[in-house]
C-alpha cells in the first residue's frame, strides 16, 4: 500500500472512482465517433459531400482525439451551410423561405429540395431531399453540434486533455502517476469533481447529438427498406 493511502484512507476508492470516469469519458468518445463517421456517411452519398471519416487514435492523448472531433465537426457544419447556400442560389426566395416555414407541409418541402439537389448533383437520390431537410431544419447543426464542439474545447484545454487514450492498459498505478502525479487527498478529490463536472455535461450533449444523428440515419435505412 502506497504511503498516500496510509494517510488518507479514502484515496483508494478516489483512485478506482478516476479510473471509472475515465474509462465512461473514452467511450462516449468512441461513440460520438461512430455517430460522426454515420452522419458523414450519409452526406457524402446523399448529399454529394466529400467528409472524411475520422478514427480514435489510441496513441494519442484525450485532447489530440478531442481535436479530430472538433475538426470533422466543423467540416459538416461548414458542408451543412453550404448545402444551404446552394439551395438559397437555386431557388425563387419564395421557394427558399418555404423550406424554413414551419407551417408549410414537410412533404412539400422535401420535394422541394430534392428538385434542388436534382439540378445541383445532376442526379439526386430518393433521399437527398428528406436528409436536406432534416438537417436544414433541426438543431442538429445550429446547436447540437455547436455545443458538443465547445465542450470538446473545454475537454481538451483542461487537466484531462493531456491524459493518453491508451493509459488504461498500463495499469493502476500508471494511470494514476499519469493523471495526478502525487497529488494529496485535496487534489484527488479536486481531480475527481472535475472529471465528474465535465463528464456530466458532455454526456448530456453527445447523446443529444447521437440521437439527432440516429433520426437522419433512421429516415436513410427506411428509405432504403
Amino acid at each position: 500500500m502506497a504511503l498516500s493511502d496510509l494517510l488518507y484512507p479514502d484515496n483508494p476508492k478516489r483512485r478506482q472512482e478516476l479510473i471509472q470516469l475515465h474509462q465512461e469519458l473514452l467511450d462516449c468518445m468512441s461513440t460520438n465517433f461512430r455517430a460522426t463517421n454515420e452522419l458523414a456517411g450519409v452526406l457524402n452519398e446523399h448529399l454529394g459531400c466529400t467528409i472524411t471519416h475520422i478514427q480514435m487514435r489510441k496513441s494519442s492523448t484525450v485532447k489530440e482525439n478531442c481535436d479530430i472531433m472538433i475538426q470533422a465537426m466543423n467540416e459538416i457544419q461548414h458542408q451543412v451551410q453550404k448545402i444551404d447556400s446552394d439551395m438559397k442560389e437555386k431557388i425563387e426566395p419564395v421557394l427558399y423561405q418555404k423550406l424554413y416555414d414551419i407551417k408549410e407541409p414537410e412533404l412539400e418541402k422535401i420535394a422541394i429540395a430534392h428538385k434542388i439537389f436534382s439540378i445541383i448533383l445532376g442526379e439526386a437520390t430518393s433521399t437527398a431531399g428528406m436528409v436536406a431537410m432534416k438537417l436544414l431544419g433541426s438543431n442538429l447543426v445550429t446547436l447540437t453540434v455547436s455545443k458538443l464542439i465547445s465542450l470538446l474545447a473545454q475537454i481538451g484545454a483542461s487537466v484531462l486533455g493531456g491524459i493518453s487514450i491508451t493509459i488504461l492498459g498500463l495499469g493502476i498505478e500508471m494511470i494514476l502517476h499519469a493523471i495526478l502525479g502525487a497529488m494529496e487527498r485535496n487534489q484527488l478529490l479536486t481531480a475527481v469533481r472535475s472529471y465528474e463536472e465535465h463528464l456530466a455535461e458532455f454526456k448530456e450533449a453527445s447523446e443529444k447529438y447521437q440521437h439527432a444523428i440516429h433520426e437522419v440515419t433512421s429516415l436513410v435505412r427506411q428509405q432504403v427498406q
